[in-house]
């Protein structure tokens, strides 16, 4: 029970006590407020100024065209974009723990919606009878209209919705239909705009400055600053939502990771730093299990070893992974136990890759590459087969052959150069040949970790579209959404149908019913019209 609710004791001095215990606690609740106004103002103040050292850019820009210059506005755009979409996530943080009131900024007149955008009238009816004293004598007396913007493919339109108001004859009572959940109270977007414009910047790597100017193509005036209020606020409404999609990844017996580098702008050095982006997959469907693929992304500023435990935190059985050193404190034994919290499975790929490299004039390498293609051979005719019917097949038939190319490799180091490469690419397999052959000892186990490296394709696409994050923060924000549009992905569920679904559902929905919502859970048929 809080101090505010609990009532007040009999006893002189109980109560002198509870007044002092009720002043103490009015005082750190001040305290956060006047912490939480002051990192909102600063966060204002410095998107102010980044404005400003963009307009006076742009007007350095005005009549010649410089790369450098344009980088820098490239820059200063995605800078400004990721600040305003951190201070509307940190403002609907703090909104939702009762640290402030709700935001109600002081705008001027809002710019009509354009008029040559096609109208759809939805109107909600209030009850046939007077809820207040059971009359069915109701007259209208005016309505509310209310219009949002909507996106649909391919075309920008205007959901008007009206709400008539009735009045009861016999008692007078007033009446009306409730108004219809938004994603995001006092602003414009409907679900699925907001879900367009999430996918098109993390899963299309498109930056909402150049949205902007795509939309503005079609006379609608969406200006960067807005679409990132928007993408901020989003980002704390679906961050449960990807929580949960990380804690059903990690409880997989049988797990891939991989990361990736992230350029990550540094404003104060004036230069980039590099950021890391971790992928952790859990996709079981090669050994026939029904348990749902999914992907969760952690972003790390670096790539310390304590990041990757982070990103495992409670992890127990198999994780097929690369040679990274932050892993290795995974493999270790957990005492009093002998065993590991998790086995090391190594990736064939990578070992392969070694050596295709160095092939050129080397029958040892090519030779090598023939024996690891058999192997590979048997894994696609295994394929999605249950696991005592792959370990069969492989205790049978592949066991043999790792033999065997062990000895291959171990002659031929023998008999090469040390020094040269194609004995550096045959060290790189025979140093982690204990996680190189454990896939033979269990049919839920890969050859490689192919499943990690295809969940890493869309952030490394959008790092080259992108060419860097505009802040940590963002980084974060990124890893949020990569993690809802990669599970989507995985499952063959269009992610900007199943985000605008969410994004009309998720504000009021229970969040002890959060598994509704998951994209196994989903089907295109749950998608809410706006009516």
């Amino acid at each position: 029970m809080s101090l505010a609710t609990a009532a007040p004791p009999d006893d002189p001095d109980a109560l002198r006590a509870f007044a002092l215990e009720l002043q103490a606690a009015l005082g750190r609740s001040k305290a956060r407020l006047e912490a939480a106004e002051a990192e909102l103002k600063a966060r204002r103040l410095r998107i102010e100024k980044l404005e400003h050292q963009l307009a006076v850019l742009r007007r350095a820009r005005f009549g010649r065209s410089s790369e450098k210059l344009d980088q820098e506005i490239e820059q200063l755009e995605l800078v400004i974009g990721e600040l305003q979409e951190t201070s509307a996530e940190t403002e609907a943080r703090a909104e939702a723990a009762g640290e402030i009131a709700p935001a109600r900024k002081v705008r001027g007149p809002r710019k009509p919606l354009p008029s040559h955008l096609p109208r759809e009238i939805v109107r909600h009816e209030p009850p046939a009878t007077c809820p207040s004293c059971g009359s069915q004598k109701l007259s209208v007396i005016g309505e509310d209209a209310r219009e949002v913007l909507e996106y649909v493919p391919a075309h920008f339109k205007v959901i008007v919705h009206v709400r008539p108001k009735v009045s009861c004859r016999a008692c007078e009572a007033i009446t009306q239909a409730p108004a219809p959940p938004v994603p995001i109270e006092r602003a414009l977007p409907g679900p699925r705009l907001l879900a367009h414009v999430a996918v098109a910047k993390f899963c299309d790597h498109l930056p909402l400055y150049r949205q902007s100017e795509i939309y503005a193509r079609d006379e609608v005036d969406l200006d960067r600053a807005t679409m990132a209020e928007w993408m901020g606020r989003l980002a704390f409404l679906v961050e449960p939502l990807a929580e949960r999609i990380g804690e059903h990844v990690r409880a997989g017996a049988s797990l891939h990771a991989d990361d990736t580098t992230v350029p990550v702008l540094d404003p104060g050095r004036g230069r980039t730093k590099t950021g890391r982006l971790w992928a952790l997959v859990r996709d079981e469907r090669p050994f026939g299990s029904r348990a749902p693929p999914a992907v969760t992304y952690r972003y790390s500023a670096n790539r310390k070893g304590e990041h990757a435990r982070a990103l495992l935190e409670g992890c127990e059985g198999f994780l097929h992974a690369d040679g990274y050193a932050g892993f290795e404190k995974l493999f270790a034994p957990v005492p009093p136990s002998t065993a590991p919290r998790l086995f090391e499975v190594a990736c064939w790929s990578h070992a392969r890759r070694k050596l295709y490299d160095v092939k050129e004039g080397s029958p040892a390498a090519e030779a090598a590459l023939r024996k690891i293609s058999a192997l590979f051979a048997i894994e696609e005719e295994i394929a999605g087969l249950e696991p005592e019917a792959r370990l069969a097949v492989r205790q049978r038939e592949t066991v043999a052959r790792l033999a065997e190319l062990r000895t291959f490799l171990e002659a031929t180091l023998r008999r090469i150069s040390r020094k040269g490469k194609v004995a550096g690419a045959i060290r790189y397999a025979t140093a982690r040949w204990d996680g190189l052959t454990r896939f033979a000892t269990d049919g839920r186990l890969e050859m490689t970790n192919n499943a990690a490296e295809r969940a890493m394709r869309i952030p490394v696409l959008g790092r080259k579209n992108y060419l860097f994050a505009g802040s940590d923060e963002g980084g974060v924000r990124a890893a949020v959404f990569y993690t809802l549009i990669g599970t989507a992905r995985l499952n063959d569920i269009d992610p900007e149908a199943w985000l605008a679904d969410v994004a009309s559902r998720i504000a009021d929905h229970p969040i002890t019913r959060l598994d509704e919502l998951l994209p196994w859970n989903w089907r295109p048929d749950q998608i809410r019209e706006a009516a």
